[in-house]
This record gives C-alpha cells, sequence and structure tokens, in this order.
C-alpha cells in the first residue's frame, strides 16, 4: 500500500491551463477552462495535486477554495538556463563583441559585488525582476566574491523560490578586484558555500568556472574534485561562443581537442553540467555532450546582440543534446521569455546558415520551461504543471494590449495562440506570478476566491 500524504494548504486556481502531458515531450496541452489543485505537502513544499478541465475535476473537490481568473491562462513559470545577476545593471551596453564587452562593461561592475549591502539590493531588484517576467526557476551566475553568493542565496530563500548559483571562479586574465589570487582558496571557498547552501529549502548550487581561459589548470581540475565530491551540484560555464575566444582557447590548452574538450578533460562535463552558447561546437563535441548528460543553454538575444553566431538546431537534435532556453542577462537585451523564445525562433531559420528550420510555438514555450527544466535535471520538479510538481506558475493576460487582445481573439489553433503571444508579447502579459501556492508579484490581480 502507498503512503497516504500529509496535505495542507489546499488550493484551487480556476483559469485557462497550459501544460506539457509528457515533460520530455514538445506537445502542449490546453483547456479553455481548467482547474488547477495545489497543497503542501508533509516535507513543506507546496505541489501540484491534479490537473484538467474543471467540468471533469471540480466534482472530485467539492469543498475546495477556488481562485478563479475567467479570461485568463495558468502556464507553467519559466525557467532561464543562464544569466548572470550581478550583470542586472549593464543590460543594453553597446559593445564591439564579447570580449570588448566583458572589459568594457561587465568586469568593472562586478567588482562591486564585494560588498554585501550592494549585492543584496542588486539581488533583490534582480529576483523582482524576473518574478514580473514569470520566470520562477534560474540557474545563475554570481561573481567571484562568496558575498555574492550569500547575499543571492538569501534573498532567494526569502521568496521561496527554486534558485541555482554559485561563486565563480577566474585565477587568471582577470582584472584585480575580480581575479582569485588564491586558487586553493577559491576552491575551498566553493567547498564552504556548497556546504552553506546546497539543498537547503529550494536552493542549489553551481561550480561556476567564468570560461575556460580565465581559470587555470590548477583551478580547472580542483573544481572537477569538487564536482566528484558532490553529485548532485550543477556544473555551469560558457562553450564555443565567439570564434575570437575559440582561438584563445586553442593558444591557452593546445593539448585539448576542442574548447568542450578542456572542461571534460578537467572532469567538468556531466550530468547537470549546463553550459551556454554552445554556438560553435563540431560533431564529436554535441555527441559527447549528449553521450554524458550535459546540456546546452542558448541566449539568442545575447548572441544576436554580441554578433556570436546562430545555434544550430539541427545538428543539435541530431546528436540528441539537450538544451534549453536563457535571456543571458545582461549580454542578453531582455529578461522577457517572450522576446527570448521570439529570438530563438529567428535563430532557427538561420542556424549555421541554413534558412528554413521553424520552429513550432509549442517547442519554442518547451524550451523555456520543460525543456529547460530536464536540462537542468528537474524535470517533473519545475516547469510543467503535473502533479508532482512544485506549485510554480504563471497567470497569462492574452488581452494585455489592444494589439494582443485583437490578434489571439482571431486565433484558429493553439500553434497560433501560443506564437501571437510570443511575437507580440511582454511583461504586461504576465497578470500574475505564483510561486510555491502563493502571489508573489502580481499587476492589478488578485486572489479573488469563487
Amino acid at each position: 500500500m502507498l503512503p497516504v500524504k500529509t496535505l495542507t494548504d489546499l488550493k484551487g486556481w480556476r483559469a485557462g491551463l497550459l501544460w506539457f502531458p509528457q515533460a520530455q515531450q514538445p506537445q502542449a496541452r490546453h483547456a479553455s477552462d481548467g482547474l488547477l489543485v495545489t497543497a503542501r505537502e508533509a516535507d513543506g513544499v507546496v505541489r501540484i495535486q491534479a490537473i484538467g478541465p474543471f467540468r471533469e475535476l471540480a466534482p472530485h473537490y467539492p469543498d475546495l477554495p477556488i481562485t478563479h481568473w475567467p479570461g485568463l491562462c495558468i502556464a507553467p513559470g519559466f525557467v532561464d538556463l543562464h544569466i548572470h545577476y550581478p550583470q542586472t545593471d549593464v543590460i543594453g551596453s553597446p559593445a564591439e563583441g564579447l570580449l570588448p564587452w566583458l572589459e568594457h562593461y561587465t568586469f568593472p561592475h562586478e567588482k562591486q559585488f564585494t560588498d554585501p549591502a550592494y549585492a543584496h539590493e542588486v539581488t533583490s531588484f534582480f529576483l523582482d525582476e524576473l518574478m514580473r517576467h514569470g520566470v520562477t526557476t534560474a540557474l545563475c551566475f554570481a561573481t567571484v566574491h562568496p558575498e555574492s553568493v550569500d547575499a543571492f542565496m538569501a534573498e532567494a530563500q526569502k521568496r521561496h523560490l527554486r534558485m541555482v548559483t554559485g561563486k565563480v571562479l577566474q585565477d587568471r586574465h582577470s582584472p584585480d578586484g575580480l581575479r582569485d589570487t588564491d586558487t586553493d582558496l577559491s576552491l575551498r571557498q566553493t567547498e564552504e558555500l556548497i556546504q552553506r547552501w546546497h539543498g537547503v529549502d529550494r536552493l542549489g548550487y553551481a561550480i561556476t568556472p567564468r570560461f575556460a581561459p580565465t581559470s587555470s589548470n590548477a583551478q580547472l581540475h580542483g573544481a572537477g574534485e569538487i564536482a566528484q565530491q558532490f553529485p548532485d551540484v550543477w556544473i555551469q560555464s560558457h562553450v564555443a561562443e565567439n570564434l575570437d575566444e575559440i582561438r584563445w582557447v586553442q593558444e591557452l590548452f593546445p593539448e585539448a581537442r576542442s574548447y568542450l574538450d578542456v572542461y571534460d578533460r578537467a572532469a567538468l562535463l556531466r550530468q547537470r553540467s549546463v553550459y551556454a552558447h554552445c554556438i560553435h561546437l563540431d560533431e564529436a563535441d554535441r555527441q559527447r555532450m549528449s553521450e554524458v548528460g550535459a546540456a546546452a543553454a542558448i541566449s539568442p538575444t545575447s548572441n544576436l546582440f554580441l554578433g556570436s553566431g546562430f545555434f544550430d538546431y539541427a545538428a543539435s537534435d541530431a546528436a540528441a543534446l539537450k538544451y534549453g532556453l536563457a535571456s543571458d542577462v545582461g549580454g542578453g537585451t531582455s529578461f522577457s521569455p517572450f522576446h527570448t523564445m521570439h529570438a530563438a525562433y529567428t535563430v532557427a531559420r538561420q542556424s549555421a546558415g541554413r534558412p528554413g528550420i521553424s520552429l513550432a510555438p509549442e517547442h519554442l514555450w518547451w524550451q523555456h520551461t520543460a525543456g529547460a527544466a530536464a536540462a537542468l535535471d528537474l524535470a517533473g520538479t519545475v516547469g510543467n504543471l503535473l502533479p508532482g510538481c512544485e506549485a510554480d506558475f504563471v497567470v497569462l493576460n492574452p488581452q494585455a494590449t489592444p494589439l494582443l487582445a485583437r490578434r489571439t481573439a482571431q486565433t484558429e489553433t493553439l500553434a497560433e495562440w501560443l506564437f501571437a503571444m510570443i511575437v507580440l508579447g511582454d511583461e504586461r502579459l504576465i497578470a500574475c506570478t505564483v510561486v510555491q501556492g502563493h502571489i508573489a508579484w502580481a499587476a492589478g490581480i488578485s486572489d479573488n476566491r469563487a
């Protein structure tokens, strides 16, 4: 006999519903009048208990308190697979390319995060901005300073968010104030932060070499040893984003077969490793990532902004490479998942110089929800509305703007409706964001009980 769950705070949420019946497949289902049932379980986490059409599900919950949002649609909270919270204030800075952008804007700004008060202030704004855009889970870079991790984790914990971050490791080719001057100390700090934060409430830690050129072999291999010691933590870095960067890696690591191979040799390529960009990979690299269960974080607005190139969807699918969408703020130009999905559609049309790849709207949406969750090894935990998933979701208002209301009213299929929101949507489309069964951010919408 299965154990009986202990449930508290049982709630119902009535609106349209959008979800993915199979977490690993980008086929969406939509119910125009649906019911979502949530409850707090014995471990303190609020999870989804049931989902389905209202007329079918409601009779099974006769005394359920229900919040009713007519005309709106409940969808999974978005998952951002790669973002830099310390770069919040450099978004929209002009640059000639990746390396000049880092030198002129990013590095000088990140030096300020040695100040805990400053780190808390930026984190607070950053997390509120994520929720305003409907992002409820993210894999984030901090800075080289341990204080930047402590501040981020504390603010995320206060908001009950599922967030993953890590202290950046960079012990060379970095300016003063943003360089690990003691490699052994940087690795000890990483272990201490893992022990302090990983698995606390809904928080996770990511071992975070900035990118191969800014870490010595000793630091990379030391990070790999920590990854072996803590197999359930994440690993995040950048790979094959920019051709100048790739040439630099070849000069610094002549023994490596490729940029990706640098990380592989250091034992930093495995399940729960997420590498941003992955634009200029070859077939062997993609096969290797697929083989070990590593994932690519696709950052289309950043890649377009910095002129880095186009992610190759066809080659990645042929290799069965896991991937998901990411804003990559501040190189990325928007926090909005709608802008990111729209840019991904544009990139796919031009991937590897082969026009004609047209991603289905359901697939784009999946890449930023259930697909990104699967890339994080969190399928069935976040990014979907299936029973057992944590109760993080957004409420969409398809009439948020006059043009959006006019266009969505004329759509005839789910694909048309989703694509209209992808192309025409922005943060105004998010009526509210619900985290752990409670409204965490709202734009003129209340928890009205039916």
